[in-house]
């Protein structure tokens, strides 16, 4: 990947309007990596500097390109108001005039909808887990119990049968 994701912060190195860089999450910029809750490695973060989100794409620099021409360029922000539209506007007007309290409690509140989505996900993946777990188990028995029950000397007899028929 890192050949790939070289080659596309090369594509981009004039750019005045979009960065592209890569961060040692090991040395100098761990705590840059901390404050954008990096925790494995290599891990790609996208947007607003105040607001980056994970990557979810593909790690080739086909799809990464693909995804830098779709989404990196100036967008809707406080910094940007005038790329927004009219509810935009209204809702970071809106925002603005909260308290930092009033707004860090909101913050806290939306990432607590994505905590508790993510743990309801993991909780219903890990039953799935143990449903299948069980379910092979069913069937390796009752197949088992189809085999022990004759089904090897039925084809056997069968095919006895079939060739004393043909002669």
């Amino acid at each position: 990947m890192k050949p790939d994701f070289d080659k596309l912060i090369a594509d981009y190195a004039g750019s005045k309007t979009v960065l592209i860089a890569d961060v040692d999450c090991t040395a100098e910029g761990k705590d840059l990596c901390e404050t954008h809750g990096v925790e494995g490695f290599p891990t790609i973060k996208w947007g607003d500097p105040s607001a980056l989100e994970d990557f979810e794409g593909g790690r080739d620099y086909e799809a990464m390109a693909e995804f830098a021409k779709e989404n990196l360029k100036p967008m809707c922000s406080p910094s940007n108001i005038d790329l927004c539209d009219a509810d935009k506007k209204k809702q970071i007007a809106d925002l603005q005039a909260l308290s930092s309290d009033a707004l860090d409690a909101q913050i806290a509140e939306k990432e607590q909808l994505q905590k508790d989505a993510e743990e309801t996900f993991t909780k219903e993946v890990e039953a799935l887990q143990a449903r299948y777990e069980e379910l092979s188990k069913e069937k390796e028995a009752a197949q088992k119990a189809v085999k022990d029950s004759g089904l090897a000397l039925m084809k056997a007899v069968k095919g006895a049968k079939d060739a004393k028929d043909e002669l």
